[in-house]
């Protein structure tokens, strides 16, 4: 089991398979690092170093009281590539990944950074404020506050088997299997961190740090996702992007890295190339 130390002492979990240019691949919410596993063999299969960690408070790492919170996030995916001495990197963000990955050079820079991945990802900003009026109404995370709070299991249950894989749209051919191990993976975040972790995801603003992103950006999102509408982000997002490219997914859902994980792993593998290994 491999770990590094964040500042206040929590210990962030990571697997690191392969080896060449390295690529460090964050999760969404609430799961963890196997939700890569499928690309992060495929991309060590084809000569490059995938890691993929898991944020604190979900899956192996430290379950902390605080810090559930994107800048914190951002820390400790700076711990993890400082500690590894990681150099030329390619981040990909998969939805509050995505979010932690943006948040990352908002605060860190690109020094040490080629490239960067958004995949069905959060930013720019999902909440509709005053200044966001495209944003969603507040009553959306307020009612997975809600069902938090009441019935964690059940509300990843259902979330696994409706909007997440798009198991609600007729015709889904979504097995069994993937959606119990969204259940699986959710269940091994603690209470806390998730519940909190919702505010992260939703209420920060990553305008500013997309500006900050001066390296090329590939932007990949489903134009049927009904966690993160396609128009609130990737469509967004690239617009704002200094080097952005975007790939849209015909009717696809949030969870492409399994419902469309070959085309995924593909497209991510072409991006790479481009920078050399």
């Amino acid at each position: 089991m491999a770990f590094v130390r964040a500042a206040d002492g929590a210990e962030i979990f990571y697997k690191d398979w392969g080896a060449g240019r390295p690529v460090v691949l964050s999760h969404g919410w609430p799961l963890n690092a196997d939700s890569w596993e499928s690309q992060q063999r495929f991309l060590a299969r084809h000569g490059y170093r995938a890691i993929a960690h898991d944020r604190r408070g979900h899956g192996r790492s430290s379950q902390t009281w605080h810090g559930n919170e994107m800048d914190t996030y951002a820390d400790d995916l700076a711990t993890l590539i400082d500690t590894l001495d990681l150099r030329r990197v390619t981040l990909i963000g998969f939805s509050t990944g995505g979010g932690e990955v943006a948040r990352y050079v908002g605060r860190h820079g690109t020094a040490r950074v080629a490239q960067v991945v958004l995949v069905s990802a959060v930013p720019p900003f999902m909440l509709r404020t005053p200044g966001n009026p495209g944003g969603l109404p507040v009553e959306i995370f307020d009612s997975l506050r809600a069902g938090s709070l009441a019935d964690r299991s059940q509300q990843y249950r259902d979330l696994a088997d409706g909007p997440f894989f798009g198991y609600n749209r007729p015709g889904a051919d979504v097995s069994s299997g993937i959606r119990h191990a969204f259940w699986l993976q959710a269940l091994q975040s603690g209470h806390h961190n998730a519940y909190e972790c919702i505010a992260a995801f939703s209420g920060t603003d990553f305008r500013a740090d997309l500006d900050a992103i001066d390296v090329p950006v590939l932007v990949i999102h489903g134009d049927d996702d009904q966690v993160v509408p396609f128009a609130v982000g990737g469509q967004a997002s690239a617009a704002r992007l200094r080097y952005a490219r975007l790939t849209v997914y015909p009717a696809a859902p949030h969870g492409i890295t399994d419902t469309h994980r070959d085309r995924l792993g593909s497209d991510l593998l072409a991006f790479l190339k481009e920078y050399g290994t």
